[in-house]
């Protein structure tokens, strides 16, 4: 599951993402694409849904039981803030790599 944020106060809340594309699980690379985006400063937070529960678990209510990855892939202590994995679409193609940790 890949969200896309460009609100701050909605970071990381995958109902209140502007999108959310759902593709199978696979080994290696896998590629998004999110059309009709406005140049802007976004974030994107994926995840590995293992379970198909269509949310990303949590031990203890703060640590991902499940692979995760953030745009800008930062090193985060306590939780990810939306400045951290911000990045500028100013054209209308722009990309981000993610890797996914477990």
């Amino acid at each position: 599951r890949v969200s896309l944020y460009r609100d701050p106060e909605t970071f990381r809340k995958e109902d209140r993402a502007l999108k959310v594309i759902v593709i199978p699980a696979a080994k290696g690379e896998s590629r998004v694409t999110f059309d009709g985006i406005e140049p802007g400063k976004y974030a994107l937070m994926a995840y590995h849904d293992e379970n198909g529960d269509g949310k990303l678990n949590l031990r203890l209510g703060m640590f991902p039981t499940e692979g995760y990855a953030l745009s800008n892939n930062p090193k985060v202590m306590g939780p990810p803030k939306f400045a951290d994995s911000a990045f500028d679409v100013a054209a209308p193609e722009a990309s981000s790599s993610l890797v996914i940790a477990y």
